[in-house]
């Protein structure tokens, strides 16, 4: 394992990137992805601004794709968390509303709904041989691009905990994914807008806990991102679809009366019908 997370030999004085990186060693614990951590002390707290933390990540040139597999990455959605379930329905579970099941199990997801945050649509998705890639699992971080960024490094068992973790996945629209294909945030940002301070700030996160880095053209788009947003945290979890409360607005003036406006794709209250530039923030006007 590269040495890129070790403390530096002095203490950087205040306003430097101490503090980002002994927060850093907070969320490296948290993440327990069983990779280095830099030393905490006590005044660590488990909070991070993904634009701290965005400064923590070693900066280099991308390596080499030789030697890239799929299966370096371990079986293709593998049951990681031995529940039963592989972790492509995993997803599907947590990513979408008014689920059917194709049993009385309660784990292959026959139909649901998913709010797409890369498009701030609506899909309707059914199991099928031609109705199931309707729906996709992008991994935030692409494995291409972490094999160019470190992931060579890692063990299997670590990347096959990359490939699986809940924090790298998100159900998105098909065609969406295949569009993205292994680019970084230099290269392809999700359509919807309103979406993209939390997509880069989940890759920022997934890099960090990985031990992987970024180049400059993906550390400069990442900070021009994170600048419109201040404050955007580095998540270390995804919340459940069903534990967003239902809220719907006939129209932006409801929106703007109830103080939630404007609205971002994936947030309570948003929908396509409101957005009238399609650009993922709605009645932002």
């Amino acid at each position: 394992m590269s040495s890129h997370t070790s403390l530096p030999k002095s203490t950087p004085a205040s306003g430097t990137r101490w503090t980002a990186a002994v927060v850093l060693s907070a969320l490296l614990a948290l993440f327990g992805a069983s990779l280095p951590a830099v030393a905490a002390d006590s005044t660590t707290t488990a909070t991070v601004q993904a634009a701290d933390l965005l400064e923590t990540l070693p900066m280099k040139g991308r390596a080499p794709k030789t030697g890239y597999d799929r299966s370096l990455f371990g079986p293709t959605w593998a049951d990681v968390d031995q529940n039963g379930c592989d972790t492509r329905n995993d997803i599907l579970n947590r990513d979408l509303t008014d689920i059917t099941y194709v049993n009385s199990v309660p784990c292959t997801v026959k139909t649901g709904v998913l709010a797409d945050p890369y498009t701030g649509t609506v899909i309707n998705f059914v199991r099928g041989t031609t109705t199931s890639s309707a729906v996709q699992i992008d991994h935030v971080v692409a494995l291409s691009d972490a094999w160019q960024k470190g992931a060579q490094q890692l063990t299997t068992e670590q990347r096959t905990a990359f490939a699986n973790d809940p924090l790298n996945l998100q159900a998105t629209d098909g065609p969406t994914n295949q569009q993205k294909g292994d680019g970084d945030a230099a290269t392809w940002l999700p359509p919807a807008k309103g979406f993209r301070c939390e997509y880069v700030a989940r890759q920022v996160s997934v890099k960090a806990r990985y031990s992987l880095w970024v180049t400059q053209a993906e550390h400069d788009a990442i900070a021009g991102i994170l600048a419109t947003c201040p404050g955007q945290p580095a998540p270390t979890t995804v919340a459940p679809a069903s534990a967003t409360t239902a809220v719907y607005y006939a129209n932006c003036a409801e929106a703007v009366a109830a103080g939630a406006a404007p609205l971002y794709a994936g947030s309570p209250g948003y929908r396509s019908g409101l957005d009238g530039d399609g650009d993922g923030v709605a009645c932002e006007g």
